[in-house]
């Protein structure tokens, strides 16, 4: 391999001025920075972890030579993920006192904004919205909100404010969309394929120049941490206060980022993001469409990827009940070399997965349910928008033409310290006619394959409880069962 070109310093667009940082930590927050050094005070600090939309700031980056604005949690990115990328913060939208921004009027006349201070989160996730989407339908204006709370005004003020913010203003004039060409162009000249080393010994953060690079790295420090989305380790520096040098940052990095579909089988990068490979799951398998807008909020899905929910080998992650019920397989990569093994095997214990020194996901591959298969996946949770997983079910399910259960897998989160098959239900089912004397004795199975425990979440009764009866909606589900089963706010009638 040719020796790889490095720069001691990150390149980025911070509103409306370039920025060149040689002096940063592995663990610096884009928060700390905007705040502590740039006095950029109107990302607010709320829950660092997250959760609260309180610091949320719109991330510009190039996708296919296109630029793209995403609505992150600047308390939880890492400074160091930022290299080539558009930053912009609630204080560009409205500068010199020129008059408040659409956005900013909107929810000021609609009365969207009592104590203020998770207003600027909320004013730039509906910028992000309105630049996408000028007129959004109430759901799309929902979803683009799960990761703001606020506390004391209440919401439909600000849905109200949501929906009226195109009558104060043109998002195809809107200073963002008219620069994005000249923005596009200052960050194609910032992507000059380099390696970025910042720091010395073991308090070094590196941006790798390509994956060929990546691999090479992390054989040669496989104790380095790896850096995707930060939605998981951004809370081992916050809330933990780890030490996570060396730092491998590889948001965004070609070759990990691309979703194909071959012969039934969808192929995700593990450098994909929740919101990249929405569009493809949604239309290819709807149901995990329908998970992934259950996962956190906008922020989140902008900057987890589905590789590092896998990696990072937690029993309550979303993403791997279902692709295990589907027969999903993973890539491994170390250095050249590559091996493909059944995903359910990648989870040895709490804590362990399959993974050796130096190896790491590279992709995951979902296969597509078969034509006549049944296949649906049912999160639960203390609330339903962005909250953490109490349990989770994922069902796949085919059936003999004289209605006999030929084929079902059956895998689930939170009940075990890893995702984890409920083979013992499984078998109960193989074979037998699909009805309701079949489930309900299959029921009794459950306590073959888990003991889940009792923590923040749910207790083990209700855990327990809560999985039985997500195989009995399963059923009801796919017998033609005429009840609403769940009935969405927007649908009601």
């Amino acid at each position: 391999m040719a020796k790889v070109k490095t720069r001691d310093h990150i390149r980025f667009l911070l509103n409306g001025e370039e920025v060149r940082l040689s002096d940063i930590a592995p663990d610096e927050t884009l928060l700390d920075y905007l705040r502590l050094r740039r006095a950029l005070r109107g990302t607010k600090e709320g829950c660092a972890e997250g959760d609260c939309g309180a610091c949320t700031v719109l991330v510009g980056r190039l996708v296919a030579g296109k630029l793209v604005y995403e609505s992150v949690n600047a308390c939880i990115r890492f400074l160091g993920s930022l290299d080539a990328s558009h930053i912009v913060t609630v204080e560009h939208l409205a500068p010199n006192e020129s008059g408040l921004h659409p956005v900013q009027q909107a929810l000021v006349d609609f009365h969207g904004s009592q104590c203020g201070f998770c207003t600027p989160g909320f004013v730039m996730s509906l910028y992000a919205l309105w630049m996408r989407d000028p007129n959004p339908s109430d759901a799309a204006i929902e979803k683009s909100l799960q990761g703001n709370l606020c506390r004391c005004t209440g919401y439909e003020a600000i849905m109200r404010a949501a929906r009226a913010i195109s009558t104060y203003g043109n998002a195809a004039k809107d200073p963002l969309a008219l620069e994005r060409k000249a923005v596009a162009r200052k960050l194609a000249g910032m992507k000059d394929g380099t390696r970025v080393e910042i720091g010395e010994g073991a308090k070094r953060m590196i941006v790798p120049a390509d994956l060929e690079d990546f691999a090479a790295l992390l054989k040669r420090e496989p104790d380095a941490t790896v850096v995707a989305g930060s939605t998981d380790v951004g809370l081992w520096v916050t809330k933990f206060m780890r030490d996570i040098a060396p730092v491998v940052f590889i948001s965004g990095l070609e070759g990990l980022c691309d979703v194909s579909v071959e012969k039934g089988v969808v192929t995700i990068g593990a450098g994909v993001t929740y919101t990249d490979a929405f569009p493809t799951l949604s239309k290819r398998i709807p149901a995990l469409g329908t998970l992934i807008d259950r996962i956190a909020g906008d922020q989140v899905r902008n900057m987890g990827t589905i590789g590092g929910n896998i990696a990072n080998g937690s029993p309550i992650g979303d993403m791997p009940p279902p692709l295990i019920a589907l027969g999903s397989t993973l890539t491994l990569r170390r250095g050249n070399k590559r091996r493909t093994i059944p995903l359910e095997d990648f989870f040895i214990a709490y804590g362990k997965q399959d993974r050796r020194p130096g190896e790491f996901v590279e992709a995951v591959h979902v296969p597509v349910p078969q034509k006549g298969a049944h296949f649906a996946v049912y999160k639960v949770s203390k609330r339903r928008d962005e909250d953490i997983t109490s349990t989770l079910g994922a069902f796949v399910l085919s059936l003999s033409k004289n209605g006999t259960v030929a084929s079902v897998r059956i895998a689930y989160g939170g009940m075990a310290a890893t995702p984890k098959r409920a083979k013992a239900v499984e078998a109960a089912l193989i074979g037998k006619v699909w009805n309701e004397d079949t489930v309900a004795a299959a029921m009794e199975a459950y306590a073959q394959d888990f003991a889940p425990l009792t923590d923040m979440r749910a207790t083990a009764e209700y855990r327990s409880l809560a999985a039985r009866n997500l195989l009995m909606r399963f059923y009801l589900e796919t017998s033609g069962t005429r009840a609403p089963l769940q009935v969405k706010r927007n649908e009601a009638a």
